[in-house]
């Protein structure tokens, strides 16, 4: 069985996300979005593939939105109601409610300012939003017998969600998790994605910031704040592109706190229209916010501004210092880039860019340092001389949050999309190196088919985890455990409760508790053993005195080498301590002056025989033991499940004895 990933966008690229996903017979497109720095057909994902005919209803099994970004919804309305798809379409509650908006702003913006043709219509887009299904997060949703979908918080913007989809039966169905954008850092209305250990065969994750760690949000702010400041006080204006909804409220809430705080007087802007619908929107869609803007919320709504005003096109000549955010936020349309070119001529304006820009837009070529002489279209060339910044306020997981959204999801394979291609290159050699999971990095039209494993949920037994846990503690007590990311755990896999189909379940038990675990009577399996251990002469008579005539040999033996000879016994506790080391509290070993225990393991001396009788057997051929020592027998016995302890028990007690 395979995962087949084909990005129709946003493969090696950023702008227009479409990854299509097959899994287990079903195939899912995730994300439906369009190109910013294009404006030709590339703009859109090429439909051609997922059908030559056009049967796109019957090619798909479902369509699913993150959120409401344009370059992740902006083709939505042309995919069902120009090409036709008329399958099921799924995003979160907050984003069904914001795209329309999105989508509209955006049509208006290209055919009424801009004069090209209308790929769709507000028509359109209002039959379009009838046909998707709202979910809420955490919850699973069943779009056929065998596809379900569960969609999962993401912080990028409000609404956003990354989405698992699993197709079969609960244990071995292939599963891929679709992060879409998110954020692994809560902001100021916000809070970090969220995902359970889910462990898909595939995860699709975003590498927009894919070789930047970017500084903390507390420097960023007070940099951005003080560039403002100075702006401000030299007479200057701040233009501020922003997306209407996202930044726009992180940043205004930023700005509102500052300008509460200073008391400063000089006027602060939203392009109006879109962005006061978006406001009506966050302020009733709360819940979706961070638990801080919760709390806040019972005093009072921070969506609602007191010195951010509305924006109208006549203040562009307006004299004066001034604040103004607008969209779009990578300067290639609209309100901002209106703005931009009446502002950007003069020295003490300045223009922050808080985002990521797209190669080919106004906004890329500023970020890329480009001054002077700067043509925005084949009828208008600007000269740029204002102040350019460009502080990073995106709410895209940066290199580092990506490691650790791969490493809290736990993937077998990890796939790379919506980045750079040179800077996935770098992220997919550390993914492999660090985390040793195979990686992928698929260009458009690229398909990459991953194998996949069907796994197994085991229950273990709590003996068994103690047990491994004690015996993973460090042998010195005075030192703190060893920090570890598994544990290796002996014991017998017992399945129940079916095959390989829903209700499967295995539990790891103990040798004792097995027969309690499969129902049938314990049978005990007693095993035994004569250790037969050749001892130096001086292990058990250390002092016998040397040239003595046998008589006085035979006299000390029987005085000093008994079945409990004291020189046994001090083997036995040696061995004894090192079972203590060993198995810690998880074996309690034991010394009587006849027997040595632990577990079921019993070790009792026999007999010694000393040097003379082994000459006597040397010369009948047996040349396995030495002159001049003595032979140590020990009766051992021990119960089948302690079979490995008794090896070791074993091994230790010839160890102290033969040296």
């Amino acid at each position: 069985m395979q995962v087949e990933v084909v990005p129709l966008g946003a493969g090696q690229d950023v702008g227009r996300s479409c990854v299509l996903v097959t899994l287990g017979g079903k195939r899912i497109m995730f994300d439906c979005g369009i190109h910013m720095g294009y404006t030709d057909t590339r703009r859109f994902p090429d439909f051609r593939y997922i059908s030559r005919s056009g049967r796109y209803t019957q090619a798909i099994d479902a369509v699913i939105i993150t959120h409401f970004h344009l370059d992740h919804c902006g083709a939505l309305p042309y995919f069902t109601e120009v090409q036709g798809y008329r399958g099921p379409v799924f995003m979160t509650y907050p984003t069904k409610a914001l795209v329309p908006l999105m989508l509209e702003d955006f049509r208006k913006v290209v055919v009424d300012r801009l004069g090209e043709a209308e790929h769709f219509s507000a028509t359109h887009i209002k039959s379009c939003m009838r046909k998707v299904t709202a979910v809420d997060l955490m919850q699973t949703y069943k779009v056929d017998d065998e596809l379900e979908i569960r969609a999962y918080y993401a912080g990028h913007v409000l609404g956003a969600a990354m989405f698992y989809a699993k197709v079969g039966d609960e244990v071995f169905g292939p599963s891929v998790l679709y992060t879409g954008d998110y954020n692994m850092t809560p902001d100021r209305h916000l809070g970090a994605a969220r995902v359970e250990r889910c462990r898909p065969d595939v995860l699709i994750t975003e590498s927009t910031y894919a070789t930047t760690i970017r500084d903390s949000k507390r420097s960023r702010e007070r940099d951005f704040l003080q560039q403002v400041h100075e702006c401000i006080t030299a007479g200057g204006k701040v233009l501020i592109p922003v997306f209407a909804l996202g930044r726009a409220q992180e940043l205004a809430i930023l700005i509102e706190e500052y300008w509460e705080r200073t008391g400063l007087t000089v006027p602060v802007y939203f392009s109006a229209g879109l962005t006061s619908k978006a406001n009506v929107y966050y302020k009733l869609l709360v819940s979706w916010t961070n638990q801080v803007v919760k709390d806040m919320h019972q005093k009072h709504n921070v969506f609602d501004f007191r010195h951010v005003q509305p924006f109208d096109r006549s203040y562009i000549e307006k004299p004066g210092p001034c604040v103004l955010f607008a969209s779009p936020g990578m300067l290639h349309t609209g309100m901002s880039l209106d703005v931009f070119k009446q502002w950007c001529h003069v020295e003490r304006n300045m223009v922050i860019l808080p985002g990521y820009c797209v190669p080919g837009t106004v906004g890329n070529k500023l970020i890329a340092g480009h001054r002077g002489p700067l043509q925005i279209d084949q009828r208008c060339t600007v000269d740029v001389q204002c102040k350019v910044a460009h502080l990073s306020f995106s709410a895209h997981a940066d290199a580092k949050g990506i490691m650790q959204m791969i490493r809290e999801a736990a993937p077998r394979n990890v796939l790379l999309v919506h980045g750079e291609a040179s800077k996935m290159e770098f992220l997919k050699a550390k993914i492999i190196r660090t985390l040793g999971v195979p990686c992928y990095n698929p260009a458009n039209m690229e398909t990459v088919a991953i194998p996949t494993g069907g796994s197994v949920r085991v229950d273990v037994s709590k003996d068994l985890v103690k047990q491994a846990l004690q015996e993973h503690i460090r042998r010195d007590e005075d030192a703190p455990p060893a920090p570890c990311d598994s544990l290796p755990v002996e014991g017998i896999l017992v399945a129940k409760g079916g095959t390989q189909g829903v209700g499967f379940q295995a539990d790891l038990v103990g040798v004792a508790e097995a027969h309690t675990a499969l129902g049938v009577q314990p049978h005990a399996l007693t095993l035994s053993c004569r250790l037969r251990c050749c001892a130096p002469a001086s292990f058990l008579a250390p002092k016998q005195a040397q040239g003595a005539d046998p008589a006085s040999k035979r006299q000390r033996k029987e005085e000093t080498l008994s079945p409990v000879d004291e020189a046994v016994q001090n083997a036995l506790n040696t061995v004894r301590t090192q079972m203590q080391q060993w198995f810690g509290h998880s074996v309690e070993a034991e010394q009587s002056p006849n027997t040595f225990t632990a577990r079921s393991f019993e070790a009792k001396p026999i007999s010694d025989i000393d040097g003379a009788d082994i000459e006597d057997k040397a010369s009948d051929g047996d040349t396995s033991e030495k002159p001049n020592a003595h032979v140590i027998e020990l009766s051992c016995t021990w119960q089948y499940e302690d079979d490995p302890l008794a090896h070791r028990v074993l091994s230790m007690l010839e160890r102290q004895i033969e040296t």
